[in-house]
């Protein structure tokens, strides 16, 4: 038997939200844990998302007076998840999610507020909350990280001149042209401002704010964290996993973990390969917002020993566009913009524009609809934003040079630059405007859920609703992106992973968009990607605190 170079009773890998929270929790059931990561920075998808968690009945919300019952919160995950996660796994992250906040506010550096009004993206289901139950992390000056500061991953949360929002920020700053809070939200921006400039902090929001929390309470923890150090191999000793081997200044590391191995390496979202052997084919180009790092190496190591995976066909899915230097931006709150559809190369409406973004894209996956298009009147343009572009401020001409946008003075002339017949957009359109006259979208319910309604207009009946009818028009093309994959290792209740016979790997566990979603094919609302890799990296390591 080879020797270690190195003994540690808990080794996680992968540093974000999932793996961080399973680190300080092992660390305070007393193990001795190691943290290694992939990429040069640290924070994973987690640190790039808009850092929203969701889990219900955490202390956060328990203190705004937001209690649950239990019976309400599983009838709407088995509403959601029909069927398709088994019931032990969705009473874990139910019955032990409070637990698993409770224990990250332990630390100092963990503090979270509310995103009221943000809802749950089915609130019309029985349980769902038109209040929400995302909860998201305070903003934080990453100056107290220190020489960390400057290994933690960016994200594109933070504006001009160092601008700080958060998401219940953005709700507001959407709507600067239409409403007073709106034009209120722009002055405590622009107050952000000044004051960074004089009291000279960093200021982070989101993921990269709950990334930076978590790393203060891992160094209060003396919890260590490689960086530039990739899992190379699982270590299996008569059947068990012993340990792995990984990259470490130039060197491969076999690295004893005595308790166990917590995969939380994200999804294979960057992986070409990958994508087209399990995706959609319309969703194997990579329009994806994961972390750059995440092409499936947990999950390909977990099959290596035997694995079972699960829904691998799907995604953590969002509606995109992808900016001229090629990046890849979301749509997120443009979908609910008054004045506007998404129609299909038939220039025809397909869904609910303004549902949550998982649904959509099935909806666009289903019918064939890649690309789709957002077309949007002058009226629409001057008044909010779409993807990154300010309200009323000129689309960059890339965009134009890219095909990626397209303007023209009449629907017609519109329809024909972006390929769709020109009488079967301008009866879109009819059809469509009467419905916004009438308040209620009578094809497919755009603006009765209060999900729709949160980036709407409030100064409209129907938030979501209002007729097109001024030139000029503008197209956007439409992609098939994500924010992750969801399919994955198939693990227990305590996260261990699963082989197809039902039987548990001894000492391999996974979280996060490593694992086939507790999820299944939905979204319960914002941050059930992050939420549920909190509570399953909780369960793994006090499973493996537990173990001999």
């Amino acid at each position: 038997m080879m020797a270690w170079d190195a003994e540690h009773d808990f080794v996680v890998v992968g540093s974000g939200g999932g793996g961080m929270t399973a680190a300080l929790t092992a660390a305070a059931a007393g193990l001795d844990v190691l943290v290694v990561e992939k990429g040069a920075m640290y924070g994973g998808s987690t640190g790039i998302s808009g850092g929203g968690i969701w889990i219900p009945n955490n202390p956060t919300l328990r203190t705004a007076g937001h209690d649950d019952s239990r019976a309400s919160i599983r009838r709407y995950l088995d509403l959601l998840t029909e069927g398709r996660v088994p019931a032990k796994r969705l009473d874990a992250y139910v019955d032990h999610g409070p637990a698993a906040m409770e224990l990250l506010e332990r630390s100092e550096w963990l503090r979270f507020f509310w995103v009221k009004g943000y809802a749950d993206y089915h609130p019309e289901l029985e349980g769902g909350r038109p209040l929400g139950r995302s909860v998201e992390a305070k903003p934080f000056d990453t100056r107290n990280l220190g020489e960390d500061e400057r290994h933690q991953r960016p994200n594109t949360m933070k504006g001009p001149l160092g601008l700080w929002v958060t998401a219940k920020d953005y709700h507001d700053l959407a709507m600067v042209k239409r409403t007073w809070r709106g034009r209120w939200a722009s002055v405590i921006a622009a107050w952000r401002v000044s004051s960074n400039v004089v009291r000279r902090r960093h200021m982070a929001t989101g993921g990269r704010a709950l990334v930076a929390r978590l790393r203060m309470a891992l160094k209060d923890a003396g919890v260590p964290l490689w960086l530039r150090s990739p899992m190379t191999e699982l270590v299996v000793e008569d059947g068990r996993v012993t340990g792995i081997v990984a990259e470490h200044d130039g060197a491969h590391k076999r690295i004893r973990a005595r308790r166990g191995v917590l995969l939380a390496t994200g999804g294979f979202e960057h992986s070409s390969d990958l994508r087209k052997r399990y995706l959609p084919e319309a969703a194997w180009d990579d329009y994806s917002g994961g972390a750059r790092e995440n092409v499936g190496d947990g999950i390909e190591a977990g099959l290596g020993v035997g694995a079972a995976t699960d829904l691998m066909d799907d995604a953590w899915w969002m509606p995109s566009v992808r900016h001229p230097s090629g990046a890849v931006v979301p749509l997120v709150s443009e979908r609910s913009i008054p004045r506007s559809v998404i129609v299909s190369a038939e220039g025809r409406r397909f869904t609910n524009e303004s549902a949550p973004y998982v649904t959509f894209v099935h909806a666009q996956l289903e019918g064939g609809h890649v690309p789709a298009w957002f077309v949007m009147d002058a009226k629409a343009r001057a008044r909010y934003p779409f993807a990154q572009i300010l309200p009323g401020a000129p689309i960059p001409e890339p965009y134009y040079a890219a095909g990626i946008a397209h303007r023209s003075e009449t629907l017609a002339g519109l329809a024909a630059k972006i390929g769709v017949p020109a009488d079967a957009l301008a009866e879109t359109v009819k059809q469509f405007n009467g419905f916004a006259r009438a308040g209620a979208d009578g094809d497919f319910g755009r603006g009765e859920s209060a999900y729709d309604r949160y980036y709407g207009d409030p100064t409209l009946p129907n938030p979501c609703l209002d007729v097109i009818e001024k030139g000029p028009y503008y197209a956007f093309r439409i992609e098939v992106g994500d924010l992750g994959t969801k399919g994955g290792l198939v693990c227990d209740e305590n996260s261990r992973v699963l082989r197809d016979d039902g039987s548990a790997i001894d000492g391999l566990y996974a979280t996060g968009n490593t694992t086939a979603a507790v999820m299944g094919n939905e979204y319960a609302g914002p941050g059930a990607t992050i939420g549920p890799s909190i509570v399953f990296g909780y369960l793994a390591a006090q499973h493996a605190a537990r173990s001999a």
